[in-house]
C-alpha cells in the first residue's frame, strides 16, 4: 500500500500527438544495448542511441526522497515534485508552461521514499530549447507562494476526499503497523496537519539537499550521439552542487505476527498479508522472485488464484509481490472476498503457502513461470523510450550491472525447484502480519 505521487506536465501540442504516440509505442527490441558514457563535465550516465523516431527522452533520479521529510513536514518531497513546472528562473508559472508548450516538451517529476526522479521527452530538433527549460527547472525552481498554495490545496482536497475511503485509512494503519516509527510508515503525500506548515524555504532547503551530482543517476534514449548526450547532460546538471546533504535513514525493523481488523460496512472484506522479504542482493532473491510470481503473479494460473478463485470461488483474484525499499523488504499478498468467507480465504492462502514450503513447486509450472518472466521483461521494461530510460535509471539506483538484462535471464534460468522450496521455508516459516478491512472483521477470528 505504498504509493508514489506523480506530477506530469503534458505540454506537447495536439499537432505532435501522432509523433508522440509513435514514440510511446516503440516495439520492444530484441537487443537494447545500454552504453555507459561520461559527460565532458564528468557526469556518468547510461544511454541508448536510437534514431527510430526523432525523439529524445532523458530520465534522472537523485538518491533521497520522502524519507528525508522532517517529522513535522511530512509531504514536503511530494509537494516539491508538483512545483517544478510552476515557474523557474525568471519565468513565472504561466510563462514557464507557455515555453514548455512552444518547445513541445513533456516533463514529469515524482517523489518516492528513497529517491526523487524526473524525466523529459522532446523532439530532437527542439532539444536545445527543451534542455534550457529542463535546466531551469532542475537548477532554479521558483517555489512562488501562489503556486505552493495552489498545489497544496489540491493535495489537501485529495486527502480530504480519501479520508472517506476506509481503504486509505486501512493503508495508513497497515504501514504504521509494519514500519512503526520509521519514515516509511508516513504518508508520502503528507497530512492535513503537516502540509500547512511547509514553506518556500523548506522547499528550497530540500531541493538544495537532494539535487547533487554525487547521487545523480541519468538514462538518456533517442536520436542523438554520445557527444550531444554529454553536452545535454552537462547543460542540465553541470551546475548542481557536488555533494548531497542528506540525513542518514536507518533500516526499518518490520513488525510481523500482528493481526489487525477494521470493522467497516463494505460489500467485501479486503485481506492483506505481509511476510519478511528478500533483498535484491540476497542469493535467494531470484528464487523468491520466481516463487512469488508462481504463487500470486498476474496470471490466473498462479497457485493462489487457482486455489482461492478457481477451485473455491472465494475471490475474483489474488495478487502479491516483493516490496524492495532501500531500508526494508517484504512479501505481500492481497485479495478481497465476501465477509462470511474471509476466514476460509485466509486459511486457504496460508495452506497454499505452507504446501509450497513442504513440497516445493510443480516442475511444469516452474518452467512456465520462468519463461514468462524472461519474455515479459522486454515488453514491460523496454517497450518505449520512457521505459528504457527509467530502466537504466533504476538499475543504477539499485547498483545493478549495465548488462543486467542478460544477467537477469541467466539468473532466472538457473532457478531450481529445490531453491524455491528452501526460500519458501525461509519466508513462510515466519508468522505474517494480517490486515482485514470489512464488515465484522475480527482479529481473533483471523488467528
Amino acid at each position: 500500500m505504498i504509493a508514489i505521487l506523480h506530477r506530469t506536465r503534458r505540454a506537447l501540442p495536439a499537432l505532435l500527438a501522432p509523433l508522440l504516440a509513435l514514440a510511446l509505442a516503440l516495439p520492444a527490441q530484441a537487443e537494447v544495448a545500454f552504453k555507459s558514457i561520461t559527460s565532458p563535465g564528468g557526469i556518468e550516465a547510461w544511454m541508448v542511441e536510437d534514431y527510430t523516431v526523432p525523439i529524445v527522452t532523458i530520465g534522472f533520479a537523485f538518491e533521497g526522497g520522502a524519507a528525508q521529510d522532517p517529522d513535522d513536514k511530512v509531504g514536503l518531497a511530494s509537494l516539491m515534485s508538483s512545483l517544478f513546472d510552476e515557474g523557474a528562473g525568471d519565468l513565472d508559472s504561466d510563462a514557464f508552461q507557455t515555453r514548455l508548450d512552444e518547445a513541445g516538451v513533456e516533463v514529469s517529476f515524482s517523489a518516492g521514499f528513497d529517491f526523487f526522479s524526473g524525466f523529459a521527452r522532446m523532439l530532437a530538433d527542439q532539444r536545445e530549447d527543451a534542455t534550457d527549460l529542463l535546466a531551469l527547472a532542475v537548477n532554479q525552481p521558483r517555489f512562488d507562494q501562489p503556486a505552493i498554495d495552489r498545489m497544496r490545496a489540491q493535495v489537501l482536497a485529495s486527502i480530504a476526499s480519501r479520508a472517506q475511503d476506509p481503504g486509505y485509512a486501512a493503508g495508513r494503519l497497515w504501514n504504521q503497523t509494519l514500519f512503526g516509527d520509521h519514515p516509511y510508515a508516513r504518508p508520502l503525500e503528507g497530512t492535513p496537519e503537516s502540509l500547512p506548515t511547509i514553506t518556500a524555504d523548506d522547499l528550497r532547503e530540500l531541493h538544495h539537499a537532494l539535487f547533487a551530482r554525487e547521487t545523480l543517476k541519468v538514462g538518456i534514449v533517442g536520436a542523438l550521439d554520445e557527444k550531444a548526450a554529454g553536452e545535454m547532460i552537462d547543460a542540465i546538471f553541470g551546475n548542481l552542487p557536488e555533494k548531497r546533504q542528506l540525513a542518514e535513514i536507518g533500516p526499518a525493523q518490520l513488525s510481523f505476527g500482528q493481526n489487525l481488523a477494521v470493522d467497516y460496512p463494505l460489500p467485501q472484506t479486503s485481506i492483506n498479508l505481509a511476510y519478511p522479504g528478500i533483498g535484491e542482493t540476497d542469493p535467494d532473491y531470484f528464487p523468491a522472485y520466481v516463487m512469488t510470481e508462481m504463487l500470486a503473479g498476474g496470471s490466473l494460473l498462479s497457485e493462489l488464484n487457482v486455489e482461492v478463485r478457481e477451485k473455491r470461488g472465494l475471490s475474483y483474484g489474488v495478487s502479491g509481490g516483493l516490496v524492495n525499499l532501500d531500508q526494508a523488504e517484504a512479501l505481500t499478498i492481497g485479495t478481497s472476498t465476501r465477509p462470511d468467507q474471509a476466514s476460509e480465504a485466509i486459511k486457504v492462502i496460508r495452506e497454499t503457502l505452507a504446501k509450497m514450503a513442504a513440497e516445493g513447486p510443480d516442475p511444469k509450472a516452474l518452467e512456465r513461470t520462468k519463461r514468462y518472466l524472461i519474455g515479459a521483461y522486454p515488453i514491460s521494461q523496454l517497450r518505449s523510450s520512457v521505459a528504457i530510460a527509467s530502466t537504466m535509471v533504476v538499475q543504477q539506483l539499485k547498483d545493478l550491472p549495465i548488462d543486467y538484462v542478460e544477467e537477469r535471464q541467466k539468473q532466472l534460468e538457473a532457478v531450481t525447484a529445490d531453491q524455491i522450496q528452501a526460500v519458501a521455508k525461509r519466508i513462510f516459516g515466519a508468522e505474517p502480519s494480517l490486515l482485514q478491512v470489512g464488515p465484522g472483521a475480527d482479529e481473533k477470528e483471523a488467528l
